[in-house]
């Protein structure tokens, strides 16, 4: 039987997808990699930034598929990381966490160490709801954890400064 593919949608969740302009970033490779990861993405676009920037807007979205996300950390196998980051922030509400811009315009997920300002911006995703950790381990399970269980928190998550925990 085919594995449930989770979206977010009609879930019980609340997906809000945004990513903010300064200076001159180029509004429409903002976009452009928004999509390639949140293809249902909508929003005006400002004009774009001429010199001497001051530019600071947000490009923002809510209702949005975590489908394509989740089929790119798939894809990539990077599901014990997307566990361990986007649980990060995780609390009784929800969560927020932020993938590099850059690495979305290439069509993959980077999920940036804490703190850290990765050249190209960031793209933040915001999900709210009941059981959103119970979700979140649906969303990232792959069979290895049949052998290595894992659920958020554990002794196996990576550490608070992004380095990963060594378990062997």
């Amino acid at each position: 039987m085919p594995r449930l593919k989770l979206t977010g949608i009609d879930e019980g969740y609340s997906v809000v997808v945004s990513s903010r302009l300064l200076g001159a970033d180029d509004p429409e490779l903002v976009m452009d990699a928004i999509m390639n990861i949140f293809p249902d993405f909508t929003c005006g676009l400002p004009e774009g930034p001429t010199f001497p920037s001051e530019q600071d807007d947000i490009l923002a979205s809510d209702g949005i598929s975590m489908q394509t996300f989740l089929e790119s950390i798939h894809k990539q196998s990077i599901l014990d990381t997307a566990l361990d980051y986007m649980s990060s922030n995780l609390d009784e509400t929800g969560t927020v966490f932020h993938i590099s811009r850059q690495a979305a315009l290439a069509g993959k997920v980077a999920f940036p160490l804490p703190g850290d300002n990765p050249l190209g911006g960031v793209i933040t995703i915001e999900i709210e709801g009941e059981n959103l950790s119970d979700w979140l381990e649906a969303a990232t399970w792959h069979s290895g954890r049949e052998n290595i269980p894992r659920s958020i928190g554990d002794e196996f998550s990576m550490r608070n400064d992004g380095d990963s925990v060594a378990w062997h």
